[in-house]
């Protein structure tokens, strides 16, 4: 049988989320957790989104797969649903910074990274460092100048789309750099606090962080709106892209379809091969 969980961490103290020796990741803690709770091996798990050292997430979701007997077994005693079991007694054994927020039975066909529809992100930039809540330090970036929110908006809506973002990823052998960038956005909250908000169907390595990097400097007045689709369309590294530091950025949420047929429908899709993008080319002055 097939669980989702729900979780989230603090991503400061964790060397990302992907199990590596000798190292504190988010998986290797999770895993760990479960195999003395469950009283099984460590358990494999799958992800709906890496993140990197140093990343955080609010939403984050994964899935494994567990004989019925086991599932049945976690109550013990107490008349607990097997899920509320699972949740409680995880929260007796993880780490401060990593919580499990719900436990949820699903179908088989339900994949944590590949029958999602779309993950959201945020990203804390502070342009005053007076302005820096000392308790926000660990998931907020400051910045030296002043940034106009208007025109990051402006430069990050000429990015979305079905686009081809090898401008903004790290290549790996055989994968896709084609992505749906769904929306992308700029506020500045009531303290002053600059957050941006990215959404797309996937992301590639350190996507997010380089979208990031390709609007600050245009909030900062040092390149025109136009640049950062002048590197999308470019399609190849642009030294002024800062990957931008990796505490800034949250994963917010995963969004999921509803319903068996759904879920092996985007299953499909998102396994399938991306054909490449035709870049986007100026309108005819006729």
């Amino acid at each position: 049988m097939r669980i989702r969980i729900d979780l989230a961490y603090d991503g400061t103290d964790f060397s990302g989320w992907a199990r590596q020796p000798e190292l504190r990741t988010v998986e290797g803690e999770l895993a760990r957790g479960l195999g003395i709770v469950l009283r099984t091996p460590e358990p494999q798990l799958t992800v709906g989104g890496r993140t990197d050292a140093g990343v955080h997430a609010r939403g984050s979701v994964c899935h494994l797969d567990l004989p019925e007997d086991v599932w049945r077994s976690l109550p013990g005693r107490s008349d607990r649903d097997p899920a509320e079991a699972l949740v409680v007694r995880l929260g007796g054994v993880l780490p401060a910074d990593l919580v499990v927020r719900a436990v949820t039975r699903v179908p088989d066909v339900f994949d944590a990274r590949f029958s999602a529809l779309r993950r959201r992100y945020s990203y804390r930039l502070c342009d005053e460092a007076r302005r820096l809540d000392p308790l926000r330090r660990r998931d907020t970036v400051v910045v030296r100048r002043a940034l106009d929110v208007a025109a990051m908006t402006a430069a990050a809506h000429s990015l979305t789309g079905l686009r081809d973002f090898a401008a903004f990823c790290r290549r790996r052998e055989g994968a896709t750099t084609v992505r749906t960038l769904l929306s992308y956005s700029w506020t500045r909250s009531p303290d002053g606090i600059v957050v941006g908000e990215v959404v797309a169907d996937a992301f590639c390595h350190s996507m997010v962080r380089a979208l990031v990097g390709a609007i600050v400097p245009v909030g900062e007045g040092r390149r025109e709106e136009t640049w950062p689709s002048q590197v999308l369309e470019a399609g190849i590294r642009d030294p002024g892209v800062q990957v931008m530091p990796a505490h800034g950025l949250c994963l917010e949420e995963i969004v999921y379809p509803e319903g068996e047929e759904e879920l092996l429908a985007r299953d499909q899709e998102s396994r399938a091969v991306r054909p490449p993008v035709e870049p986007m080319r100026p309108a005819s002055a006729d």
